[in-house]
């Protein structure tokens, strides 16, 4: 068997003893051959635009206290978190291309929507899995240098982090584990996915998705997810409740015959939405890397239609844009 270079723990009901997988889920790998069919098969492809410029960065206040939630959109699945005095990093991403090289894979079209010098001094970071456009080496090591914390992160992915920079506070967490930072607590949770660096390392580390409690109320953070037969939200809210604001993503999900398993689209964003019995969502995962196969604006306009359909009013869950902040309490 295969050695797993970045945990080594017992088997559970989601680790065999060398790879993760969602319990009772369908495993999401996709063979080399479904890789060549989607990548030199018969394509759909829209032409993106070289740049997609959103509105000016933001400028976060250094804290937020109280039971005040404020949270900014840096782009793609980035958020910068602020409540109760404790600032939270979300998936840092500030690279231009989302990529192990920087000369090769998706560029970004717009600008981050936060400055990295304009961070605020920071508690934690949160890396939800492995994946470059969330796992991002060059940001990490900045971090490293100019706002040093705690990098929280699923069960693997601390050996993966400690090798890109020593410096990284790295702590691995396993599904159903909480946090506590300050007055604030993370927990640690499941989403439909998978991870991987290279090619010989598929599932070797964890995935996650966050609920951050805070005074305001909860907030789930998903990165990236399949639906599947929507349990694994159902069983979340039954755990955890209403959330007050979700963040779920809507984009890189064509084509679906490749993507249904990991990625959802904005249909099944509204159902999660619906599932969780949020009050408030922010639409991410799009328009800043082009990682499938969509029109870059498709994703809001189908979020659009969705919402009609399922009666949600549109001011609760808007496709956000880098950049742009919520504000509860």
């Amino acid at each position: 068997m295969p050695r797993n270079p970045y945990y080594s723990g017992p088997p559970s009901d989601h680790f065999d003893g060398e790879r993760f997988f969602l319990p009772g889920g369908k495993r999401t790998d996709k063979s080399r051959a479904d890789l060549a069919r989607w990548q030199f098969g018969e394509r759909n492809r829209p032409a993106w635009p070289k740049q997609f410029p959103a509105g000016p960065p933001d400028r976060p206040p250094p804290r937020v206290d109280g039971a005040r939630l404020r949270v900014t959109h840096v782009g793609h699945a980035s958020f910068l978190v602020q409540t109760q005095g404790v600032n939270l990093l979300i998936d840092p991403v500030w690279s231009q291309r989302a990529s192990p090289l920087q000369r090769i894979g998706p560029r970004r079209v717009n600008a981050p929507g936060l400055l990295f010098e304009d961070l605020p001094p920071l508690d934690a970071v949160l890396v939800s899995h492995n994946h470059y456009d969330h796992m991002d080496s060059a940001t990490l090591k900045r971090l490293a240098a100019a706002r040093p914390c705690p990098v929280l992160t699923p069960l693997g992915n601390d050996a993966i982090l400690r090798k890109i920079d020593r410096r990284i506070e790295a702590h691995a967490f396993d599904w159903g584990e909480v946090a506590d930072i300050g007055p604030v607590r993370v927990h640690f949770e499941p989403a439909q996915h998978w991870s991987a660096r290279r090619l010989s390392d598929r599932r070797m580390a964890l995935w996650c998705a966050f609920v951050i409690e805070t005074g305001a109320g909860k907030l789930y953070h998903i990165a990236d997810t399949g639906y599947g037969d929507g349990e694994i939200f159902r069983a979340l809210h039954r755990k955890h409740g209403a959330m007050r604001l979700a963040h779920i993503p809507i984009g890189a999900y064509e084509p679906r015959w490749f993507m249904r398993d990991q990625h959802i689209d904005p249909e099944e964003a509204v159902r999660i939405f619906q599932d969780i019995d949020a009050g408030q969502a922010i639409g991410h995962h799009w328009g800043t890397f082009r990682l499938t196969d969509e029109a870059i604006d498709e994703p809001p306009r189908r979020l659009a239609v969705a919402l009609e359909r399922a009666g949600v009013e549109a001011e609760r869950f808007r496709a956000s844009r880098p950049g742009e902040v919520v504000e509860i309490g």
